[in-house]
């Protein structure tokens, strides 16, 4: 006896139950699924919820709906999660560097900085407060205060280390914001920690507060 879809939302399950049989083998890669009519009856939906949950899938790269021919198995699995699973890993190695990279720039930073590195240090955080939107704007905003703490570090090896590295930390950072964003209050709470710890000249403070903020971003996403 065939499985139907009892509960709403109707279209979301049925999606769910036809990915469960193209898994499970029922429809093998390229196989061509029964008609409309026959399908929907078989999960006990209507038609127009069928055509949504056809429509999620090949949305997915699931399904494969040819006109006047019919739909089409094209995957075996829903490739958006497994790209998650992939953008996740890496971004979850990026952030791994960059606590390598920032905390001891940070420590540094506490030791070493200059009124003018201070100043610059503020500028940058007020201005990574007010760009909350698109992410784009705002992952530059964030980078551009992150790299015045490294500069404040004068360690020309740790810059250019950052600023080899800064291509991929922004894809990676507006990735990881788009897939799931973070609280943006406790966010910039934390940089001010680490702007405050620089001020005080507080290397020990300064260190923990970047590792800490990264680590907890790195938790966050993982």
């Amino acid at each position: 006896m065939v499985a139907q879809v009892r509960r709403h939302p109707l279209a979301a399950q049925t999606s769910e139950l036809l990915l469960g049989r193209i898994q499970r083998g029922e429809w093998a890669l390229g196989h061509r699924l029964p008609g409309e009519t026959t399908l929907a009856a078989q999960l006990g939906v209507g038609r127009s919820t069928l055509r949504e949950a056809i429509r999620e899938l090949a949305g997915k790269g699931v399904l494969d709906s040819r006109q006047g021919a019919g739909v089409y198995v094209i995957a075996l699995d829903v490739a958006e999660e497994w790209d998650a699973v992939l953008r996740r890993a890496t971004i979850a190695s990026v952030i791994e560097a960059r606590i390598a990279i920032e905390a001891e720039a940070a420590a540094l930073a506490a030791q070493r900085r200059t009124p003018a590195d201070l100043r610059a240090i503020r500028r940058t955080l007020a201005a990574r407060e007010a760009h909350g939107e698109p992410v784009d704007a705002h992952v530059d905003a964030d980078m551009a205060f992150h790299r015045a703490v490294i500069v404040a570090a004068h360690n020309d090896v740790l810059t250019q280390l950052f600023d080899s590295f800064l291509p991929r930390l922004r894809i990676a950072m507006i990735d990881m914001l788009r897939l799931q964003p973070v609280a943006d209050a406790t966010d910039h709470d934390a940089h001010i920690r680490l702007a405050d710890a620089i001020a005080h000249r507080n290397p020990s403070g300064a260190a923990e507060s970047s590792r800490a903020h990264l680590t907890e971003l790195k938790a966050a996403f993982s």
